[in-house]
């Protein structure tokens, strides 16, 4: 047989052959349609695995304080937020004692101030801390917003370091609590007659020393509220820090909740 002869033989033949095969097919889907549909539902199943594996590995990951009035937290590069750790223990991260804050006072303060009128005199020495995007003052009863400024640079960057670690772990940010710094002589008389626990040898005299509220905070964005000890976690994983680099002295205080802390 001439080889174009045989050529288009075997092309028949195999047009034959696939015709043969999907009449078959056709035949056997009609006679028996659950096998078809066993098929379908197989392919249905290993297209919806894939998306579903699909989404799971793009959503990001959510902590727990997500619920249905907070926004789901994305961070950048689909980075995962970090853990909150806090301290192993507030008493031993935070015991410097007031005798062991008081001599860094005396070091780096001013003179105590005599009363309110006498600290308006001495702005050539203090700076006024009563207004940042980091933290917010409580209603000072016995206290003045003034700081010598090596104290003010360490709490506006306790309030910084306090949003980046917010940030990073995927929490909304939280503005600190002042709730006291700068006393007069004064100041301290009167709060000794209502407050057993005060102190006559006050760091606070110096403009040293400040206390941030670890039980209060305030949202920057409005239903952003979360539990105030996850905030204290994170607060105190900043303090820590700037403790161990050897920027301040704290002390956890429990009669009054805060950390007293007095510039290094």
């Amino acid at each position: 047989m001439h080889p174009e002869m045989a050529t288009k033989r075997v092309k028949h033949l195999y047009i034959q052959a696939f015709g043969i095969t999907v009449m078959v097919l056709a035949l056997v889907r009609c006679v028996f349609p659950g096998i078809a549909g066993k098929e379908e539902a197989q392919v249905q199943a290993d297209t919806l695995s894939i998306s579903t594996d699909s989404i799971v590995k793009e959503t990001p990951v959510v902590t727990d304080y997500v619920s249905a009035n907070h926004p789901v937290p994305f961070l950048k590069n689909g980075e995962r937020p970090h853990p909150i750790k806090s301290v192993h223990s507030y008493a031993e991260a935070f015991p410097d004692s007031n005798h062991v804050q008081l001599v860094a006072a005396q070091r780096w303060g001013v003179s105590p101030v005599k009363d309110r009128a006498d600290a308006e005199t001495r702005k050539n020495e203090v700076v006024y801390i009563g207004s940042s995007p980091y933290y917010t003052l409580a209603h000072l009863d016995a206290s003045i917003p003034y700081l010598v400024p090596h104290a003010a640079i360490l709490l506006e960057d306790i309030g910084r370091n306090f949003f980046d670690s917010l940030h990073v772990k995927g929490l909304p940010l939280h503005q600190m609590v002042v709730s006291s710094v700068l006393r007069s002589e004064a100041d301290v008389t009167r709060l000794r007659r209502s407050n057993k626990n005060a102190t006559e040898q006050s760091c606070h005299l110096y403009g040293t020393t400040f206390d941030i509220n670890y039980n209060q905070y305030v949202a920057v964005v409005p239903k952003g509220e979360i539990p105030s000890d996850k905030l204290k976690y994170v607060l105190s994983e900043v303090l820590r820090d700037l403790r161990q680099q050897g920027r301040c002295y704290i002390k956890y205080e429990v009669r009054q909740p805060c950390f007293h802390i007095t510039v290094r």
